[in-house]
């Protein structure tokens, strides 16, 4: 299967639809789903990456999500975050979601999380329940964010990104408080 398929929306012309790959207990590949329909009270275990980016100084780019997002709307998270097409390498989704979303190229790329998992559940109801390997990047410059995913952006020092979710975890998304304490600063 390919990436994202192209469907008609009712008079709109063609509009983007994707696909996430749906997980069975024991981690495998048990089918699909549409994104837009899979996030719910009731998420199944599905798929899906998070991308720490860094400037290759040390400074790691922190992003807030847009505040039309139908989860976790305006908090600061990491760098990206996305779901693999059915059939999609996992870095190949990095790499793609990272150009779609931040209009950035990556000098790097590295899975450091491979078994992450993790479930949480959103202020509106809406649960994340996703097997998702964690990756680190160099960016190839600055991003240039697609507004309808990422309110605002900045470059913060690694261990502050640290501090911060150890001692505020409330301002940023679980995950990413779940992941920067088990993550090692870049090196």
């Amino acid at each position: 299967m390919s990436a994202p398929t192209r469907e008609p929306d009712a008079g709109a012309g063609p509009a983007t639809s994707e696909l996430v790959v749906l997980l069975d207990e024991h981690r495998r590949p048990c089918g699909t789903a549409e994104k837009a329909g899979v996030h719910t009270a009731d998420t199944p275990l599905h798929l899906a990456f998070s991308c720490y980016v860094t400037d290759g100084a040390g400074a790691l780019l922190m992003t807030r999500r847009a505040v039309a997002k139908r989860t976790w709307p305006g908090v600061w998270t990491n760098s990206a975050c996305g779901h693999p097409a059915p059939g999609e390498a996992v870095e190949d989704a990095v790499v793609r979601r990272l150009r779609q979303e931040l209009g950035l190229e990556l000098a790097q790329l590295e899975l450091v999380l491979p078994d992450f998992a993790y479930r949480a559940v959103d202020a509106s109801g809406v649960v994340e329940n996703e097997v998702c390997p964690v990756y680190t990047a160099v960016a190839a410059g600055d991003p240039s964010p697609d507004p309808a995913e990422v309110e605002e952006w900045r470059w913060v020092p690694w261990e502050r990104a640290a501090e911060l979710a150890r001692d505020a975890p409330w301002v940023l998304s679980p995950w990413s408080v779940l992941q920067l304490a088990q993550l090692p600063p870049p090196r």
